[in-house]
């Protein structure tokens, strides 16, 4: 088996996540993780591009390189925490920072920042990034890609498993019996949760769900939200900021809403948006993984739910949860370098499986 190592910063932008894998592609096993929160300047110019302020091709390409430079830092940073050398690994797979994704309309795209030459260069260890626009070009959402990976590391169940990550954006995966692989985004994640939390306390989330503890849950408010017409749309789907976010949220708002209902409310709404789904399927394991894993009002609420289902995360079944999406994609790095499909037309709706991802030598 390799050594690879796998870096996610997720639409939430609470911070680079990196891990060091071994695998040889059927299994795979954690060796070392670390996390590393994005400068505060980074992190603000990030969430504005985001939203859909507009920047100078100097400033996009200024950002693109700042980017591959901090993912290279937290790749050092990971390596002498571990003992090892840029020679002992086979390859870097980095999702990179989605600024923005638009999986319809006559011209699909996706970008994520993070400069895959620069992170090669100054880590010496070949690169692999850039992995969603084969799927679009082939005619798929370019998300999620996490699935195949869930079936390689929780695949085999003999009841139906349900994978949730809850990070920005909430996304599910269905692993049953006898049934293909299916996945999907969900809707919010914690994107409107850690919004309005950062908008009202300064702080970037809700920890402990200590704000929403506080609250009530306001039924004209989750009925509003609920009423957005992506959230009935069909899978394959994707979605992210360009939805989902600060202008979304107002308009829904009446305005005389207490802080803290409205924080009930959004974590509500995330609850509630993922048990819909998994209220079609016969009961049995609901797995968290992501930011959302450490939010105990959302398992409670998930939990309440989805009576005769056992809720829980993927710690449960040997898979730490905070390290689930960087390791996808250290594993995605590998399917690449083998010449190995890493998408499930299934999932995105591409018109066949495809070998994702860029290439970047370090030399």
């Amino acid at each position: 088996m390799d050594n690879y190592i796998g870096i996610m910063s997720g639409t939430s932008l609470d911070g680079i996540d990196a891990v060091l894998v071994e695998t040889d592609g059927e299994r795979i096993r954690l060796l070392e993780r670390t996390t590393a929160p994005f400068e505060p300047g980074l992190r603000d110019r990030l969430l504005a591009l985001a939203g859909g302020g507009a920047v100078s091709a100097r400033q996009w390409g200024e950002l693109d390189a700042e980017l591959g430079r901090a993912y290279a830092g937290v790749v050092l940073q990971l390596l002498a925490g571990s003992g090892r050398q840029a020679a002992d690994i086979r390859a870097i797979g980095c999702h990179g920072q989605t600024v923005w994704h638009q999986p319809d309309g006559p011209l699909p795209f996706s970008l994520q920042l993070g400069d895959g030459n620069r992170l090669a260069a100054e880590t010496g260890i070949t690169t692999v990034n850039d992995f969603r626009r084969k799927d679009m070009a082939l005619g798929g959402q370019g998300a999620p890609l996490v699935p195949a990976f869930h079936r390689q590391v929780l695949g085999g169940t003999d009841r139906v498993r349900l994978v949730v990550n809850i990070g920005g954006i909430a996304n599910i995966t269905v692993l049953a019996p006898d049934t293909p692989v299916l996945g999907y985004d969900v809707g919010p994640g914690n994107m409107l949760m850690d919004l309005w939390c950062r908008r009202h306390t300064g702080q970037p989330f809700d920890r402990g769900a200590a704000l929403a503890r506080r609250g009530r849950v306001s039924p004209a408010l989750l009925a509003r939200l609920l009423a957005e017409p992506w959230l009935a749309l069909p899978a394959p789907k994707s979605t992210g900021r360009e939805l989902f976010n600060e202008s979304w949220l107002d308009h829904r708002l009446a305005g005389d809403e207490a802080v803290a209902d409205v924080q009930a409310t959004l974590a509500e709404f995330t609850a509630t948006a993922i048990a819909r789904e998994a209220q079609q399927w016969p009961a049995g394991e609901l797995l968290v993984c992501g930011g959302g894993g450490h939010n105990p009002l959302l398992l409670e609420r998930l939990a309440a739910q989805l009576p005769g289902w056992r809720v829980d995360t993927t710690n449960a079944a040997g898979v730490d949860m905070d390290a689930m999406e960087a390791m996808a994609f250290a594993w995605l790095a590998h399917q690449t370098l083998h010449g190995l499909a890493g998408n499930l037309p299934a999932v995105t709706g591409a018109r066949r499986p495809a070998i994702l991802g860029a290439i970047h030598p370090p030399g």
